[in-house]
């Protein structure tokens, strides 16, 4: 079983910055794929950026530029820098591990970001 907790988010300001982090814990392999997804009031889930265990990373369009994210494998943790926030990045932020063995899926319990304009 594989836990994940998130922490880092809040409320900032337009062009503002925060930094969100996952530690994951339990057992799992080190083959795994980690991100980033989120979800607005109303509005389905979706994938903000995912780092494989080789460290390549994935980014939707909507955050090129602005957000970063990394992973530190001896720590298992990661964590999404974002910079020049914008009121439409307001969601609550989800942790995600997707274990390559068995195509296994887990989330944290979520963190809200909150950007006002």
């Amino acid at each position: 079983q594989v836990q994940l907790v998130e922490s880092g988010g809040g409320w900032v300001q337009a062009g503002g910055s925060l930094r969100l982090s996952c530690a994951a814990s339990g057992t799992f392999s080190s083959h795994n794929t980690m991100g980033w997804y989120r979800q607005a009031p109303g509005k389905q889930r979706e994938l903000v950026a995912r780092i494989f265990s080789g460290g390549t990373t994935n980014y939707a369009d909507f955050v090129k530029g602005r957000f970063t994210i990394s992973r530190d494998n001896a720590k298992n943790t990661i964590s999404l820098q974002m910079d020049n926030l914008k009121p439409d990045d307001t969601a609550v932020y989800f942790c995600n591990m997707l274990l390559l063995l068995g195509n296994k899926n887990y989330w944290g319990q979520g963190t809200q970001v909150t950007v006002s304009s």
